[in-house]
């Protein structure tokens, strides 16, 4: 067994042979969140489990995954065990998801919207992780927005290339963005990912915190 390391963590983690492998998206999300302890923390499409690790480490009052699979969650169940991390793991679309409402939910969801088959990984877990069929961005905040607190906040982490696409699903169901980050390949080159703190109906400013240079790990946000 291939164990692999959370960056910025002493977290190591396996992510089988077939599921989706996490990415730079994934730690860069991980740091992003922010919390306290008597927050519930939802993630949506939780994979084998690093961004709940992730959160993990800021001790919320409770965890709560969502993911397609049941053989993928299984794997997310061991890789949390082995540092004693309890989270409530659920096989389901989030769209069909129901609980009392969450603090903080977070996710990394798919990027692309082609609805061309042939452009779709037959590996039903990688195309689940990168195409929208099961998660449009239009149902992915019409979830938020019925999970989440009035108080709560969703962190996002997508395309940069795809930012007046999520400002305008977002608003549809009152979310503004509070925060944001740029990642870049290294400076000078064009934004490719954009990491996004969403509130409802908030009246502060959005801070754009400093660019994060995927060459340069100094970069990336200190987990707080």
């Amino acid at each position: 067994m291939k164990l692999d390391y959370l960056g910025g963590t002493d977290f190591l983690i396996d992510q089988g042979d077939e599921f989706y492998r996490m990415n730079s998206d994934t730690e860069l999300l991980g740091r992003f969140i922010r919390m306290k302890h008597h927050h519930r923390f939802l993630e949506i499409g939780c994979n084998t489990g690093a961004v709940l690790l992730y959160a993990s480490l800021r001790k919320p009052k409770e965890l709560v995954g969502v993911d397609l699979f049941p053989e993928v969650l299984a794997l997310t169940k061991q890789n949390l065990e082995r540092y004693k991390v309890h989270a409530y793991l659920h096989a389901c679309k989030i769209q069909d998801y129901h609980d009392e409402l969450f603090d903080v939910i977070a996710c990394n969801p798919p990027y692309f919207s082609t609805t061309n088959q042939d452009l779709m990984n037959e590996n039903q877990y990688k195309r689940a992780g990168r195409h929208e069929e099961n998660l449009p961005l239009s149902e992915l905040f019409s979830s938020v927005k019925r999970l989440l607190k009035s108080n709560g906040s969703f962190f996002l982490v997508h395309r940069a290339s795809r930012l007046n696409e999520l400002y305008q699903c977002a608003s549809s169901v009152g979310l503004l963005p509070v925060r944001m980050i740029f990642a870049y390949d290294h400076p000078n080159g064009v934004a490719k990912t954009v990491l996004i703190e969403f509130q409802f109906a908030s009246l502060h400013e959005c801070l754009i915190d400093s660019p994060v240079y995927l060459d340069d790990r100094s970069t990336f946000p200190t987990i707080e």
